[in-house]
């Protein structure tokens, strides 16, 4: 004796308004999908400003002068920055060890109010550096003295949280 199998056929969508229904049941249960991570990370944390860090390498016995540059450059440069709500701050540290020769020696960290902060911020920094340097030129030109005298170890996005 021979079993037969039945196959089970779906009736046809009776309507478009069937159609409509069963595709924005899909898009919801895709977009849950999709949010899923997202929620469950804001379980542990709210997020907090944005950080870009640079990690700097200074070069023997040019402290003096990498600082002296920071001091008359780059600080004036994030004060106007600041001052047209581009940054809302920024911290210059210092490291006390080094676990290697390699390791860097000066972090320079400025803080955005959020991502949405950085759009548009190529053109608007250009603005800055041009009233506060004098131009691309002398920018390139401060560039070139500064890699004599330090290395940037490297250049991060960094997201703030803090913790629920």
């Amino acid at each position: 004796m021979e079993h037969q199998r039945e196959r089970m056929i779906l009736a046809p969508f009776n309507s478009i308004w069937e159609r409509i229904a069963m595709k924005g049941v899909f898009g919801l249960v895709m977009l849950l999908v999709v949010l899923a991570p997202a929620v469950f990370a804001q379980e542990h944390y709210t997020e907090g400003p944005v950080w870009r860090i640079q990690l700097i390498r200074v070069k023997p016995t040019k402290m003096d002068a990498y600082l002296s540059s920071l001091r008359q450059a780059t600080k004036p440069l994030i004060e106007e920055q600041k001052k047209q709500g581009m940054v809302t701050d920024y911290k210059i540290f210092l490291k006390q060890t080094k676990n290697n020769p390699e390791d860097w020696d000066i972090c320079v960290a400025i803080q955005y109010k959020n991502w949405a902060a950085l759009d548009g911020a190529t053109a608007k920094g250009e603005a800055v550096r041009d009233k506060i340097l004098g131009g691309k030129s002398q920018a390139l030109d401060l560039n070139e003295k500064r890699a004599e005298i330090r290395e940037i170890i490297s250049s991060e996005l960094l997201q703030e949280i803090v913790l629920k």
